[in-house]
């Protein structure tokens, strides 16, 4: 039997409405600027808290992604279908393919780390400096 882990859809819709407000927050801190600094640091920590749990998020379901692609030799499998036609094979192969090797695990690695390093220099310099 596959083990295949699944978020359960309330966990799915959380991950999403936090990358939501994270980006919106970031975006909204400009205005901020104009108004009152402690609502940008406010702002800005709920921004880069939810980045580092949206990025934490995706990059689980990419890792996901690789492993059942090699452990299931997916991409032979496509190449190997017999009831799909030479496009769909095609079509198949790109996809899974190119999310086996995606860049992106990399990306949600880096965004997540540099937002755990952003969040401990502001707690540090905001509340023990």
């Amino acid at each position: 039997m596959l083990d295949i882990h699944r978020d359960p859809k309330p966990l799915k819709l959380m991950y999403f409405w936090i990358g939501i407000l994270a980006t919106f927050g970031y975006r909204l801190i400009i205005v901020l600027n104009f108004y009152d600094p402690l609502w940008v640091k406010i702002v800005w920590y709920i921004g880069t808290i939810g980045f580092i749990i949206y990025f934490w998020s995706r990059y689980r379901i990419v890792r996901n992604y690789s492993k059942l692609i090699r452990e299931q030799e997916l991409v032979k499998a496509v190449r190997k279908a017999s009831n799909i036609t030479t496009s769909e094979k095609e079509a198949l192969s790109y996809i899974i393919g190119t999310l086996s090797v995606t860049k992106a695990q990399v990306n949600y690695v880096i965004i997540f780390i540099l937002s755990a390093l952003a969040l401990l220099a502001g707690f540090i310099l905001d509340f023990l400096v």
